[in-house]
């Protein structure tokens, strides 16, 4: 098998290089590429990524090239990790929207539709080079944010593409260490869009333990998401993490604007992980990506690309067509929920009927992102405008005029139309 990660400069892809090494034995990869625009990050994660290879006896070859139609080439599937604008983009997402009273967040709320205006574009230009290069049945995995928005952009275009974020996989381990169990032995009624999901359920050997872990483990699931235990019981539901900005956005918002944004943090981090990277020396994975985020990318993307090879025939989480499944929203709509492979496609497990609040609120973001999709697709002040009106994040007009001047301030080099 073949791989090409674009964006595979990344500091993120030595946590897949380690899944990789660990699971050799069941997902045999010949070759592994790295498609990156920065020379010199190839050089140092590429070079890490040999070593780590090579130290674990994986009998694979990286390749790092700058060349996108070079690096998929024959791929067998392409995962695609893009951060476009780099911490810098991200840095002015979180912080911009706070002077119209708005929290700032990479992937939600006015900062998300930056992200996406900046983003949709280049994965669509990236998927026509798979479409003609790589292997005729290959598939793009996209871990890029906004998920939803991104992997939408991406199904609307014709390519066989399916969108995978870490938030389920991290619930399923962390519920699994609750109940002393094995992760695997874990399944979720996770449900949602992408970065505004909730569990309801919480499934070993066709047992629900979310009743009896509200009762006695509330304050362990409310801390775990850093929100009120009150909320939770009345949502019967555990919340994704990234609800906080929904259900205490004033709460998240003064805390922003006392601590210094998530994007100077992972700045830091990520100079000291790429001069460990240059160490010819360092051959493991470094204790400091742990904090760089994304838990457990690695053996989310590993159950991935195994459920596609026939090896894995369990439901995981995924991003895909709604085709039904929440009446609410229409078919060509992209939400998270879990799924399994049949060979051909993604097939969605039955989802019991969602609350009215749950509903709602999926049904609110899910209008803001088609709108999103539209502007990023094809620009215009007013089509931004609009997107951002229907933020419910923002909703009134002159905060949402002001943001919009915002955005096209600080991502003008990015959008060609906006200038």
């Amino acid at each position: 098998m073949k791989l090409a990660i674009v964006g595979g400069g990344s500091t993120y892809t030595p946590e897949l290089i380690d899944g990789f090494a660990r699971f050799r034995d069941v997902l045999p990869l010949e070759e592994i590429r790295l498609v990156d625009p920065d020379p010199r990050r190839l050089e140092l994660v590429g070079g890490m990524a040999a070593r780590m290879l090579a130290r674990a006896g994986h009998p694979g070859r990286v390749v790092a090239t700058s060349d996108l139609v070079a690096g998929v080439t024959d791929a067998d599937a392409v995962l695609l990790q893009l951060r476009i604008g780099g911490q810098d983009a991200r840095h002015q997402d979180e912080t911009w929207p706070h002077d119209v009273h708005c929290i700032g967040q990479e992937t939600t709320g006015p900062g998300g539709l930056a992200k996406a205006l900046r983003t949709v574009p280049v994965a669509l230009e990236i998927a026509e080079a798979v479409r003609r290069h790589a292997a005729p049945d290959a598939w793009i995995i996209d871990f890029t944010n906004p998920v939803g928005i991104v992997t939408r952009a991406l199904l609307q275009a014709g390519h066989r593409a399916v969108g995978l974020c870490n938030v389920a996989i991290g619930f399923q381990r962390r519920f699994a260490a609750m109940l002393g169990v094995d992760a695997d032995a874990v399944s979720l009624g996770h449900v949602g869009l992408n970065h505004l999901t909730w569990e309801r359920s919480i499934d070993v050997d066709g047992v629900d333990h979310l009743p009896g872990m509200m009762r006695d483990r509330l304050d362990d699931l409310a801390g775990d998401v850093h929100m009120d235990p009150a909320l939770i019981t009345g949502l019967g539901a555990v919340p994704s993490y990234y609800l906080r900005y929904y259900y205490a956005h004033d709460e998240v918002l003064a805390e922003q604007l006392r601590d210094e944004s998530r994007a100077e943090a992972v700045r830091a981090i990520e100079n000291e992980l790429l001069a460990l990277y240059a160490d010819p020396s360092v051959d493991t994975k470094p204790e400091a990506l742990a904090r760089r985020g994304g838990a457990f990318y690695s053996e989310a993307a590993i159950e991935l690309l195994l459920q596609m090879r026939g090896a894995d025939t369990r439901g995981r989480v995924v991003n895909l067509r709604n085709d039904g499944l929440l009446p609410f929203l229409p078919d060509d709509h992209v939400i998270e929920v879990p799924a399994r492979f049949d060979g051909a496609r993604f097939v969605a497990e039955p989802v019991a009927a969602l609350p009215d609040d749950i509903a709602g609120t999926i049904a609110g973001v899910a209008g803001y992102e088609r709108l999103a999709l539209d502007a990023a697709v094809h620009g215009g002040r007013d089509r931004v405008l609009r997107a951002m009106r229907a933020h419910p994040l923002v909703l009134q007009h002159d905060r949402a005029e002001k943001l919009t001047d915002l955005l096209l301030a600080a991502n003008a080099p990015f959008l060609s139309w906006a200038s």
